[in-house]
């Protein structure tokens, strides 16, 4: 019986196999990482079906309560030149185009989804992308479309879609945190980089990426990374088949190898023919994307940054979003907020709201309101405290704070005492989302690049609230305070108000 011939992953893997036959191993006394299934491809392609059934099954009864609607359940055509087109075909050409526009523009593509805002901004540029391409067809083939079914339809469409994906991320979120649904990654480079890497990956789940070994030249057995000991896998000379050996989904090179960019693309040659992929990570720490551009010149792939800009547009539209929601917001929780100020009052001697001086953009100082949560002598007594002070930096925080007052302990669980702040939104002293409001003492403790955080409005809400609250560390809410002053964008903020009220649900971190 004569022998099948290799297929072309046979080939590579015996190449691999062979390369690294010649090359020492580092990390022997550690035990190896069972050979698994990759397990990347697996789950994406298992989450992309998902998305795909419901966004047929949206667009679909979206489309059907929009013709029910506009034109009940008769017959109905539509005027196409010198004939009659049923309104029928016309919801099926909608949702034919709907879905192929969806995939076109890979909303459901792994590197985005259950991450970042990219998928809803490619699911909003996607769908009016379709309708307004539709509505150029039908105007050049004299189609006259009802008003009233593309209405109703494209918003409808457009919600029903950002919820579904939304409530598909909350259960891939979820299935991380039990670990599953990772990509398994090696990550190569020096020693401090590396640990850097995986820190952030092990430190968050919801990126998508489990840490199954490492790469680096240190002739070490494991490399402790956020109370864990990853195996060291290889020596930089070896990651191909490193990568193989644990079933990787992908290669992280946290840093410039010694060896120059050679090394990158050679190790991009010996992953040719696998499933494995090779992903850089970028050592410009803290810039989101929107802000990155990439420009070739002669095959040298230069990285454009574009500077933070403090006004302009952009923040002609932040401050009308901030008078428009918080507005409205005061007019709505007028009741609530009045019957918060009785209690208050009811539960504890002195008044309602509570006026302190905080710092405001470019240092200007502000009286903030929030409800009264602590007892009048609350200042008078906070040096008594001192030494049971729990934070860093500059900041004190007590878990138990005996200064709090029991409806203060409800009001700042769901963080209810920050009401009045609208008042401050309202007139001007605040904005919806920012960094957090620092006190006059805190300010001067500053070291000098930690100013940057007065370069915009403090916030209501900011990344500080929806990602630990007061269980941050001051190192780390400085960082997430200054990644926001320079890559803030509108969407984002509207990501940071919505995560908010799922915050408010789970008070956790709020003392």
């Amino acid at each position: 019986m004569r022998n099948r011939p290799a297929t072309r992953g046979e080939r590579t893997r015996l190449r691999t196999e062979r390369r690294s036959a010649h090359r020492p191993i580092i990390g022997s006394g550690v035990a190896p990482v069972a050979p698994a299934v990759p397990s990347g491809r697996r789950w994406a392609r298992d989450y992309r079906t998902r998305l795909m059934a419901s966004d047929w099954a949206i667009i679909v009864a979206t489309v059907l309560v929009a013709q029910f609607t506009r034109f009940g359940t008769g017959d109905a055509a539509v005027d196409a030149g010198s004939m009659q087109l049923d309104y029928g075909i016309v919801s099926v050409i909608v949702v034919a185009a709907w879905i192929a526009v969806l995939g076109a523009f890979r909303t459901r593509d792994a590197r985005i989804v259950g991450v970042g805002v990219s998928e809803y901004k490619r699911v909003v540029n996607a769908s009016a992308i379709t309708f307004g391409a539709l509505a150029v067809g039908f105007l050049l083939l004299k189609v006259d479309i009802a008003r009233g079914y593309v209405v109703l339809a494209f918003p409808l469409g457009v919600v029903a879609l950002l919820v579904s994906r939304w409530t598909w991320r909350q259960w891939l979120i979820r299935r991380r945190d039990q670990g599953a649904h990772l990509s398994r990654v090696v990550v190569v480079g020096a020693r401090a980089d590396v640990e850097d890497v995986a820190a952030q990956i092990l430190l968050r789940p919801a990126s998508g990426y489990a840490v199954v070994g490492v790469a680096i030249d240190d002739h070490l057995d494991g490399l402790e990374v956020a109370g864990r000991t990853i195996p060291v896998v290889s020596d930089l000379g070896s990651v191909a088949a490193a990568a193989a050996r644990t079933a990787a989904d992908a290669v992280i090179v946290a840093s410039q190898p010694r060896a120059g960019s050679n090394a990158v693309r050679t190790l991009g040659w010996e992953l040719e023919g696998s499933s494995i992929e090779l992903v850089l990570a970028s050592r410009l720490t803290d810039v989101a994307g929107p802000r990155i551009h990439f420009r070739p010149v002669e095959g040298l792939p230069l990285i454009h940054v574009e500077i933070p800009q403090f006004e302009g547009g952009k923040h002609v539209m932040k401050r009308a979003l901030d008078i428009a929601v918080a507005g409205l917001a005061l007019v709505v929780l007028a009741p609530v907020m009045l019957v918060i100020a009785c209690v208050v009052r009811i539960d504890s001697p002195g008044g309602a709201i509570f006026r302190q001086e905080r710092v405001g953009k470019s240092g200007q100082e502000f009286h903030m309101l929030k409800f009264r949560s602590m007892r009048v002598t609350a200042e008078a007594e906070l040096a008594a405290l001192a030494e049971a002070n729990e934070g860093s930096g500059p900041l004190f925080k007590m878990r138990s704070d005996p200064r709090v007052t029991r409806v203060g302990t409800v009001l700042r669980r769901y963080s209810l005492d920050e009401l009045p702040q609208l008042w401050n939104i309202l007139v001007g002293d605040m904005s919806l989302v920012g960094p957090r409001p620092p006190l006059r003492r805190e300010v001067q403790g500053y070291e000098s690049h930690v100013h940057r955080r007065l370069f915009i409005k403090p916030g209501l809400t900011g990344m500080w609230q929806v990602n630990g609250r007061s269980d941050l560390s001051w190192d780390e809410s400085v960082r997430l305070d200054l990644y926001y002053v320079e890559n803030w964008s509108l969407t984002g903020d509207v990501m940071i108000m919505w995560r908010t009220f799922r915050v408010l649900t789970r008070p956790v971190g709020a003392y």
